[in-house]
């Protein structure tokens, strides 16, 4: 009975777009006593769920394990002893008003400051 009363307020609230939380506060409203967790598991029984707004990520590479990769020269041990003895790279992307730039960045590992981008 519970599930059919979820599948009814999940479809008649505009094309399906109510989640857990809307579900739940609209069968309070309508006298149906139930508990938010309850609402939140029978939904993912049903294969049911609000719409997701936010970000959305656009994969920008693909990944290909048989091409030869740079060996990892500091053994992932990102420590140094003194200023000036450790210096790594980080090359990223960043939205800006007239596109993507990219930008790359030398780290010293001791200070953790950027010494040149």
């Amino acid at each position: 009975m519970l599930k059919g009363e979820i599948q009814r307020v999940h479809d008649d609230r505009f094309d399906g777009i109510y989640g857990h939380k809307k579900v739940w506060k609209q069968l309070n409203r309508e006298g149906i006593e139930v508990a938010n967790c309850t609402v939140r598991r029978l939904m993912r029984v049903q294969g049911l769920s609000g719409v997701r707004r936010g970000r959305h990520f656009k994969v920008t590479t693909t990944s290909d394990d048989t091409q030869h990769r740079p060996c990892d020269l500091v053994d992932r041990q990102f420590v140094a002893p003194a200023p000036n003895r450790l210096w790594v790279a980080d090359l990223t992307y960043v939205k800006t008003h007239t596109g993507w730039v990219y930008v790359a960045f030398i780290i010293d590992v001791f200070s953790r400051a950027i010494v040149g981008w």
